[in-house]
C-alpha cells in the first residue's frame, strides 16, 4: 500500500514550503517509497483529525493499518523501512537517532521561539533573550559540521533531513550567515534532489490550495 501523508489544504505564503510534511516527503524521495498527500482542513480542524492528531498539527502519516503522528517519530519508523534513510550497523543507527533527537529537542526549541518572535510577536524584549540562546547553540554546532560532511554515521541519514530542515528556519531569519560551516551545511543538503523534489510538491499542493 502506497504511504499517505496528511498534511493542512491551506497555509499562509509565509509557512509554503516550512511545514513539516515537507520531512516526510523529503525522506520518501530520498528512499524511493511512494506516496501521495492527504489534507485536513486547518480553519476547521475536525473530530476525525483530532482522534489521529490529538494537538491537531501535522504531518501524520499512514501506513497501511499504522498511523503515525510527529515529524521525528515519523522519520525514525521511516528509517526503519529504508536503509537508505537509516543504517543498519548498530553504532551508526544509534549515531543518526541521537542526532536526530538532538535537533528536534535540542535545537528546533530555541530555533522556534525566536521564530515566533521574530514572525509573530515582534516583541523586542522577547528577542533579547532568544536570540542569544539560538546563538549558543549554533556556536556549539557549528565546528562539528566544520568536521564533517554530514551529521550523523559518516552518511546522509534522517538525522541531517530534521537538522538541514531546522536549519533552513534559521537561515530564514537571517541568523545562519555568522556561520559559513552551517551555512554550507544547509546549502548542501537542500541542493540534494529528492529534497528539490519534495520540496517543489510542496510548493505546488499550497499553490492550489484556496
Amino acid at each position: 500500500m502506497t504511504i499517505s501523508i496528511t498534511t493542512y489544504d491551506w497555509v499562509p505564503d509565509t509557512a509554503v514550503g516550512y511545514v513539516r510534511d515537507l520531512r516526510i516527503r523529503w525522506a520518501c524521495e530520498e528512499a524511493g517509497l511512494p506516496y501521495d498527500v492527504e489534507t485536513t482542513s486547518v480553519r476547521e480542524k475536525t473530530p476525525q483529525h483530532f482522534a489521529r492528531q490529538p494537538f491537531g498539527q501535522v504531518p501524520i502519516l499512514r501506513d497501511d493499518a499504522l498511523s503515525l503522528f510527529e515529524s521525528g517519530a515519523i522519520l525514525l519508523y521511516l528509517g526503519e523501512r529504508s536503509e537508505v534513510l537509516m543504517p543498519l550497523d548498530t553504532a551508526a543507527r544509534a549515531d543518526t537517532q541521537q542526532w536526530l533527537i538532538a535537533a528536534l529537542n535540542t535545537l528546533e526549541p530555541v530555533v522556534m521561539d525566536m521564530a515566533l518572535v521574530r514572525f509573530f510577536d515582534h516583541d523586542a524584549r522577547t528577542e533579547e533573550l532568544a536570540l542569544p540562546r539560538l546563538h549558543v547553540r549554533l556556536k556549539q554546532l557549528a565546528p562539528l559540521l566544520k568536521a564533517r560532511d554530514f551529521i550523523a554515521a559518516g552518511r546522509f541519514t534522517i538525522a541531517d533531513i530534521m537538522l538541514a530542515d531546522v536549519l533552513r528556519i534559521v537561515d530564514r531569519m537571517g541568523e545562519l550567515a555568522s556561520y559559513p560551516a552551517l551555512a554550507d551545511y544547509m546549502n548542501r543538503m537542500t541542493a540534494r534532489p529528492a529534497f528539490r523534489r519534495a520540496h517543489t510538491a510542496q510548493v505546488h499542493h499550497f499553490a492550489q490550495a484556496v
